[in-house]
């Protein structure tokens, strides 16, 4: 049971992703040096301040008994600390402040690592089975959110020295 659960999450995981990657390439990708960075920015940092969403990993009702701490507790955490980092950039890039950048690059390395390793930890602990109603943020949550942070590195590598790119 448990091998199935893994098959089926890490499918989710990867065809959601690709859907979301095809959805940017089509429709966002190829117009970023078109469009204000702020218009693409400040709602990648809404998303991913909503991110504190992950301390549902702690709750019990959220997640079945049995849920591996060694997963649940840096997933939670690192979510939370993502969010508070994507919602303390959003006033300094939308105000074009020299902090911006900084604070994407900050915001963007974290949660990227956050979600590499959540991914992996959910992996080795073999959480997937104790995910419960949590089930929806690694199989749709987590890949918007992988597709959104590849979105802000290839702007931040795009626009080095552009005008409104914090």
């Amino acid at each position: 049971m448990q091998e199935l659960l893994d098959r089926i999450l890490t499918a989710n995981l990867l065809f959601t992703t690709v859907i979301f990657y095809v959805a940017a390439r089509i429709f966002l990708l190829p117009k970023l040096q078109e469009i204000n960075p702020r218009t693409i920015l400040v709602p990648i940092l809404l998303l991913h301040s909503l991110r504190h969403l992950g301390l549902m990993f702690l709750t019990p009702g959220a997640v079945y008994p049995g849920m591996p701490s060694q997963f649940a507790y840096p997933a939670a955490l690192g979510d939370f600390i993502t969010a508070l980092l994507a919602f303390s950039a959003i006033s300094p890039v939308m105000n074009d402040s020299p902090s911006g950048r900084p604070l994407l690059w900050l915001f963007n390395v974290v949660g990227m690592l956050d979600l590499v390793m959540a991914i992996t930890l959910a992996t080795l602990y073999k959480a997937p089975v104790y995910m419960g109603a949590s089930y929806w943020i690694p199989a749709f949550w987590v890949p918007a959110l992988l597709v959104t942070h590849y979105i802000v590195f290839v702007m931040l590598l795009r626009h080095r020295r552009r005008p409104g790119m914090p």
